[in-house]
C-alpha cells in the first residue's frame, strides 16, 4: 500500500509495509530467515508508530532508553527500506542498485540488533546495502565535525 505520509518524509518507494500484506511471504516461499526478519521489521515499525502520539505530545526526550532506542532503530530501518532505484536515476541522480535478498535481510538485522546505532539516520536513506549506509554515515558524520 502506496503512503502519502511516507512520501512526506522522502522515502521512496513510498510503501506503508504495515498495511500491506503479501501471500507469498511465509517460511516455506521465502525461507525462515526472511520471513523471521520481515516480522522483526514490522514489529519495530509498529512500536514505533505506537510510541508516535506521545512523541507528539510529550516529545522524544520523555521516552524510556529502551524506547529512545526503538525509535531510533525503527527510523533507520523506514528509510533502509528506501530503493535507489535505476529508471529513477535521472530524477534523483544517484545510480540504481541491485542487491542480493541475502545482503538486504542481513542489513536490516544489523540495524534491528544495533550494530549501527553509531550512525545517523540520514545514512540509511535511499543506498543499497548497509556498507553503503556505513560509509554515507561516516561522510556524514566528519562533515558534521569538520
Amino acid at each position: 500500500v502506496l503512503s502519502r505520509k511516507i512520501a512526506d518524509l522522502g522515502i521512496y518507494p513510498a510503501v506503508d509495509p504495515l498495511d500491506s500484506t503479501s501471500r507469498i511471504l511465509t517460511p516455506l516461499i521465502v525461507g525462515e530467515q526472511h520471513y523471521n526478519t520481515a516480522n522483526r521489521v514490522k514489529l519495530i515499525l509498529q512500536r514505533y508508530k505506537e510510541l508516535q502520539d506521545i512523541i507528539a505530545i510529550l516529545g522524544l526526550d520523555e521516552l524510556s532508553d529502551e524506547d529512545k532506542l526503538t525509535v531510533s532503530r525503527a527510523r533507520k530501518v523506514q528509510r533502509f527500506l528506501s530503493q535507489p532505484f535505476f529508471v529513477a536515476e535521472q530524477f534523483t541522480g544517484l545510480k540504481g542498485v541491485l542487491v542480493p535478498i541475502e545482503d538486504t535481510i542481513r542489513g536490516f538485522n544489523s540495524i534491528m540488533d544495533g550494530e549501527v546505532d553509531e550512525y545517523p539516520e540520514a545514512a540509511f536513506n535511499l543506498v543499497g546495502t548497509l556498507e553503503d549506509a556505513i560509509a554515507k554515515g561516516k561522510k556524514l558524520m566528519a562533515a558534521a565535525q569538520a
